[in-house]
């Protein structure tokens, strides 16, 4: 039933007009569709993501959307030249090397959306 189908992350926020600024100029997304006042949805590598208006933007506490790359220093710095502020977490088993947190193969980096959402970046050959 759903193992074949794509899945589409949907973000919610609290300004529309600012996410829409985020995620086009600031992350580099290319908008595909718009709900004037409700909803954008943006292209990213074969899927897309929908960020909408709500007024639950921002809480959850939880990774809502991961993009793998092959180089996660790299997209880091790009991202930080944008403006973009990284998050830094206290986990267990984890080390921080500045804005990436490592674990074994695993190398990540959070950090958040205008309305608080939680975003990340992680090595694509982590697995």
């Amino acid at each position: 039933m759903l193992k074949d189908a794509e899945v589409q992350p949907m973000l919610p926020v609290k300004d529309l007009a600012a996410a829409e600024h985020f995620y086009r100029q600031t992350l580099g997304l290319d908008e595909i569709e718009v709900m004037p006042d409700t909803a954008l949805t943006f292209r990213t590598g074969t899927g897309s993501i929908c960020v909408y208006r709500s007024e639950f933007a921002g809480t959850n506490k939880g990774t809502a959307a991961l993009w793998e790359v092959n180089d996660v220093e790299g997209t880091v710095e790009e991202l930080k030249g944008r403006g973009v502020k990284f998050e830094h977490y206290d986990l267990p088993g984890v080390t921080r090397h500045g804005d990436v947190h490592v674990a074994g193969a695993i190398r990540v980096a959070w950090f958040k959306d205008p309305s608080g959402n939680i975003l990340s970046i992680q090595n694509s050959n982590a697995g």
